[in-house]
């Protein structure tokens, strides 16, 4: 499965932006799909997941109650609602695909380029 990731961009701190995963290639509903994200400097990290159904979803505590990941098989798509932003969400944030359902692990197997995201103080 290929996939897009967009969306990012810069923000002020207390703002908000979506940012959409894009997949083809292979049926986007047989995945389970997660959000990762890299600051400079640092490891990537976990940020949320989701399983094939949106009946299970994983966020990490660094972003539990300011961002929603969300999914629509019928669009191939992902989402990461990402509301109250602070400048420690600055990152390149990335979508991963995996057929198995695993949240807050780093094993996937497809990803997807980063989209940018900057939030200033």
């Amino acid at each position: 499965v290929q996939l897009q990731a967009s969306g990012g961009g810069l923000v002020q701190a207390g703002g908000s932006l979506r940012l959409s995963c894009a997949a083809s290639g292979r049926t986007f509903s047989n995945y389970a799909m997660g959000w990762f994200r890299q600051a400079p400097g640092k490891e990537r990290e976990f940020v949320a997941a989701i399983n094939r159904s949106s009946s299970s979803r994983y966020h990490a505590d660094s972003v539990k109650g300011r961002f929603t990941i969300s999914r629509d098989n019928a669009k191939n798509t992902m989402y990461l609602q990402m509301n109250s932003l602070k400048p420690e969400d600055t990152a390149v944030y990335y979508c991963a695909a995996d057929r198995v359902y695993l949240p807050g692990s780093r094993e996937y197997d497809y990803w997807g380029q980063g989209t940018e995201v900057t939030v200033s103080s």
